[in-house]
């Protein structure tokens, strides 16, 4: 792709960014992103939570404050209530809230089917903010969220999650990623993105691709959601897993045997509102896992470290 020709347009479409971020003055930049999907969950209400926790996601990916959001929909009038609608919408407000930005309008068509979402505007410092092609060798990676939404999501589908396992996802996937980036900056970081549709082997080929350096990655650090391991069968696998697993297995060297592991498969699990994989200076990981925990998200661990680019983007240890 072309680079951007604006001087001010400090993040494009390159590299697959999380968000574009164009520069107002020297110490405030403008965040945009747009996201939205069909519902993952039966509950309307928490499922317009989840869409808009993943949608207010890109802007904490690069360090932003999210400011105003619009709201996207797609919505089959002649087959369900419109008091659906209102409860997706509602759910969509509560996450707004949380994050502190205004709901300022919106649009919706009629659709097959039901989608929701926001386009969300943010502002961050331009001299600190996030960019996924930051990371230098001597990082660590820290992953705030745990794995295994898109396993539990499709279990759900077939009746095959029990109830407490969905809950669990469900509260993981509306929680914001808003103290991970706050901690993040604080802590010094310069690189991070946040995990969702190509799963974690594929952002984090997408951060070794715009960085130039390789990322280690050790399964057995990896978190995953509460009671996710027994859904890690075939016939909870999305396609997705294997057009993720496709499309990054060639650029990944597993070591070990760590491939027959268990866990292998989380690493192109397919995440909804996943968290932020963030790489920061070692002696630093420690403090943005206490903030992660004194916020009451136990789920944050390291998962991996940054090294010099080598032949492969992603090793893979057990």
């Amino acid at each position: 792709m072309t680079p951007p020709s604006d001087p001010n347009l400090l993040i494009g479409a390159e590299h697959f960014s999380d968000a574009g971020v164009y520069r107002l003055t020297d110490d405030v930049a403008i965040v945009q992103t747009l996201d939205f999907f069909a519902p993952v969950v039966d509950d309307p209400f928490v499922f317009g939570q989840i869409a808009a926790a993943n949608s207010l996601s890109d802007v904490y990916a690069v360090g932003g404050r999210p400011i105003t959001a619009l709201n996207i929909v797609g919505f089959p009038y002649s087959d369900l209530e419109l008091s659906d609608l209102e409860a997706i919408l509602d759910g969509g407000s509560d996450r707004a809230r949380a994050a502190g930005a205004s709901i300022v309008g919106g649009h919706s068509v009629r659709d097959a089917e039901v989608k929701y979402g926001l386009s969300v505007t943010g502002i961050v410092d331009p001299r600190t903010m996030l960019r996924n092609d930051a990371a230098r060798p001597g990082d660590v990676l820290v992953l705030t969220k745990g794995l295994g939404t898109g396993l539990v999501i499709a279990a759900n589908r077939g009746d095959r999650c029990p109830a407490n396992v969905l809950e669990a996802a469900c509260a993981s996937m509306i929680e914001l990623n808003r103290v991970a980036a706050e901690a993040a900056l604080d802590v010094g970081a310069r690189a991070a993105t946040d995990v969702t549709g190509f799963g974690l082997a594929g952002h984090a080929f997408e951060m070794t691709q715009a960085g130039g350096v390789t990322f280690e990655l050790q399964l057995h650090r990896l978190p995953l959601l509460p009671g996710v391991i027994p859904l890690a069968t075939v016939r909870n696998l999305t396609g997705a897993v294997g057009t993720n697993r496709k499309h990054v297995s060639p650029s990944m060297r597993f070591l070990d045997g760590a491939d027959e592991s268990d866990r292998a498969t989380f690493l192109f699990d397919p995440q909804t509102s996943g968290g932020l994989l963030i790489a920061l200076p070692a002696d630093r990981a420690r403090e943005l896992l206490q903030r992660c925990r004194d916020s009451g998200n136990d789920a944050a661990a390291i998962v991996g470290s940054v090294l010099e680019r080598g032949e492969s983007d992603l090793v893979i240890r057990p």
